[in-house]
């Protein structure tokens, strides 16, 4: 059973949403306009309830099937990036200095595609709750939903969530059960010493040496773990000085660690206060560290990915991998997958430039595949007969 008919009907009004979304990208939870646009949609698509304001500038939809039964879950990510765009197409952003170069806009014009379709047609028996979430970017709009007791008040059974892959060959899916996507967590980190002439050393308390000292041991971590770990630590700034004959006051460093295993998130946090700690009394200087635990590891669950991988060979064949390596990139989707059952998708958006690319742009003949797919996942979880 291949894209459906009145999905790629739908292609040209798909892609229309998408571009007008395109060009007028929001960021974080600052999905106001966007919310009113996805949200006329669905109440001209006649579905049955259109709650607004959720996770903030979220919205949440409920189409009522043919027969009661339980609700199914599916989320489309709203939000664009902080970052200029460079696509060069006629629907570029008009907001200087935002864009959508992670596909959200196509995300969503698939999710709105899939709701169109599931409101005329309503051939399964329980409930569709379409999740259109602010803030994946930055601010875990996923986790707000959580957090206001989405999963609970709207009684998902299961959550399933589609993103693009440039890459992957275009309409092809792929997926993983168990890590497919990694925790990330950040630090920050101000060392201060006494500041003072270069020519004397002996009347100051340089910091530069000891941020040396944390940048080398904090960069090493992966070799002390574990090498099944996939642990990963990137120093990714580091300044200090102001001129060659100044010894500076204070050096600051920050980074990320990317990791798929609450055991070892706890022991590479618990290793780089360590370090700070050890390095700093050993050099005589103060040290103040933000370490900041962000999202979690996005986990499918093996029966709900061995389903979705099923529904997805229905729509696309045999064009299925189901075992793509895990990404140490992060979703905040993995906060639902901590809430329910469910799985996380990929659409191949075939070769393109690459997600935060300023030149990407979403693949617009992929949108009848992503729509398929979310309605096919509804109607197989929640079959009529």
């Amino acid at each position: 059973m291949p894209v459906i008919n009145r999905i790629a009907a739908l292609s040209d009004e798909m892609a229309g949403w998408r571009r007008h979304l395109h060009a007028h990208p929001e960021i974080g939870f600052d999905c106001h306009a966007t919310a009113r646009f996805v949200a006329e949609r669905l109440r001209a698509f006649g579905v049955d309830e259109v709650h607004e304001g959720v996770a903030r500038t979220g919205v949440v939809a409920v189409i009522r099937g043919r027969a009661d039964g339980p609700a199914v879950g599916l989320r489309a990510d709203m939000d664009a990036l902080p970052m200029p765009d460079e696509s060069g197409a006629a629907w570029a952003s008009t907001v200087p200095g935002r864009a959508h170069a992670c596909g959200h806009d196509g995300h969503t014009a698939m999710l709105l595609g899939a709701a169109q379709y599931l409101a005329e047609t309503r051939n399964f028996a329980g409930r569709a709750v379409l999740l259109f979430q602010p803030a994946e970017e930055d601010g875990g709009g996923g986790g707000v939903m959580v957090d206001e007791g989405v999963p609970d008040r709207f009684e998902l059974r299961e959550v399933y969530a589609l993103h693009n892959r440039p890459g992957l060959p275009e309409g092809h899916v792929a997926t993983r059960a168990g890590p497919i996507m990694a925790a990330v967590d950040d630090f920050r980190l101000t060392l201060t010493g006494r500041g003072g002439h270069a020519a004397r050393p002996h009347e100051a308390r340089d910091p530069i040496g000891p941020a040396l000292a944390v940048a080398q041991a904090i960069r090493s971590l992966p070799a002390e773990a574990d090498p099944r770990a996939e642990l990963r630590v990137a120093l990714t700034q580091i300044e200090a000085g102001t001129t060659t004959n100044v010894i500076p006051e204070v050096a600051r460093l920050a980074g990320t660690v990317r990791s798929f295993d609450a055991g070892w998130r706890d022991w590479a946090e618990a290793r780089v206060r360590a370090i700070v700690e050890g390095v700093a009394a050993a050099h005589g200087v103060t040290a103040a560290l933000d370490y900041d635990r962000w999202y979690p590891a996005t986990v499918n669950h093996p029966r709900e990915t061995a389903f979705a991988a099923e529904v997805a060979r229905d729509v696309v064949g045999e064009a299925v991998d189901l075992e793509t390596e895990p990404s140490m990139g992060a979703e905040d989707f993995a906060y639902l997958l901590e809430a329910r059952p469910g799985a996380y998708l990929l659409v191949g958006q075939g070769e393109t430039p690459m997600c935060h690319h300023p030149a990407f742009d979403f693949n617009d003949r992929i949108a009848p595949v992503g729509a398929s797919l979310y309605a096919r996942l509804v109607e197989r979880a929640l079959p009529a007969e």
